[in-house]
């Protein structure tokens, strides 16, 4: 009987020894984890170009720590003392946009652990006011609810959308002096709410709003050739001649290979407030991004390599003169071989010949 209640005992001991050990190690090792974390008072927020300067404290017993900004390491220190440190964050590195500063420690067991903040960049530069001219008036089709709008060389292209899921998105080639649809021309079916476009070689490529689906055609054919997928809402399309450059209706804008459709770099749109959002449809002239803010009168002049509005131009005179009974503007296309731009609205019965002046 001895000898049982001794097993017994020696089984309750085993037990403790995997149960109670290991606990009172986690609950030791609580104290060893410390990690490295930011001393602020809340998300640091700067105008573009400024320094930020960041606290933060390490602790004893760590490794390494390593400073990431925007997912990509700031500095890194081996083996650091215990201390509190500052540094001055350039924020000129990403351009303006809410980025993700992260503060990585690494244990001597090799646990990661990560704190981390959000810093604010706003922009720098207060938009310069345009506002149009109409120069001249060409007719729109009214049956056209207006999602992309392109020239490629003398040809325009249009691209639409449908609010009525009766399958009248189409997408090809235009008459700017009728605003009627030429031969060859595209239809989607009403599953699919067509969005912006653009042409790239001889490619044309147009977006959806909520399938995440991107068809490309062939230029001459508008046969389809191949289709890719992404993720989240597609709104505006243009290109720089390298990239595909897509709106989702944030202040996000994408640029993508035009091969794989895969994103290549993201930018964020700032002004000296804060984001820009629902940006729409894009056009790409002289090395600018151009967007109609969706449901306004407005579009909005970006810095592609750092988000920032360098310029606002009121097109409100167009909204007055080709409305009528249509929808709201939304429509831009530059002749890189005239130098003239055109812009429209969705079920507009008429296409501007534009300039911007101050």
């Amino acid at each position: 009987m001895k000898r049982r209640y001794g097993i017994i005992i020696l089984l309750i001991l085993v037990l403790a020894a995997f149960i109670i050990v290991p606990l009172m190690k986690s609950g030791g090792g609580s104290e060893e984890l410390e990690l490295a974390k930011f001393d602020l008072p809340g998300d640091p927020q700067a105008k573009y170009g400024d320094d930020i300067p960041i606290k933060f404290i390490i602790p004893e017993g760590l490794v390494k720590v390593e400073l990431l900004y925007n997912d990509s390491i700031f500095e890194t220190w081996n083996n650091p003392k215990a201390q509190k440190r500052t540094l001055a964050l350039k924020t000129n590195y990403y351009g303006v946009g809410s980025r993700t500063l992260v503060l990585r420690s690494t244990f001597k067991d090799g646990t990661v652990l990560e704190s981390s903040t959000i810093v604010r960049v706003t922009s720098d530069v207060a938009p310069e006011l345009l506002f149009v001219k109409i120069v001249n008036e060409l007719p729109h089709n009214p049956a056209n609810y207006t999602q992309g709008y392109e020239f490629d060389g003398n040809q325009l292209y249009e691209g639409t959308g449908d609010p009525g899921q009766q399958g009248k998105t189409l997408v090809g080639p235009v008459s700017l002096q009728t605003g009627a649809f030429m031969d060859p021309k595209n239809g989607l079916d009403a599953t699919y709410f067509g969005e912006g476009i653009t042409i790239l070689g001889d490619l044309v490529y147009q977006i959806t709003w909520q399938n995440s689906k991107c068809f490309v055609y062939d230029k001459k054919t508008m046969m389809l050739k191949t289709e890719f997928t992404y993720v989240g809402q597609g709104w505006g399309l243009c290109n720089d001649g390298k990239s595909i450059i897509m709106s989702d209706g944030t202040e996000r804008i994408t640029f993508r290979d035009p091969k794989s459709f895969q994103a290549t770099k993201t930018i964020e749109v700032y002004d000296m407030v804060g984001p820009r959002t629902n940006l729409n449809e894009l056009e790409y002239i002289d090395g600018k991004i151009y967007a109609n803010v969706y449901t306004t009168g407005t579009v909005v002049v970006i810095e592609p390599t750092t988000g920032r509005v360098l310029q606002e131009i009121d097109a409100n005179e167009l909204v007055i003169r080709g409305k009528g009974q249509g929808d709201v503007l939304n429509g831009i296309a530059y002749n890189k071989l005239t130098k003239k731009t055109y812009m429209t609205g969705k079920y507009w019965t008429k296409t501007f010949e534009v300039q911007f002046n101050k």
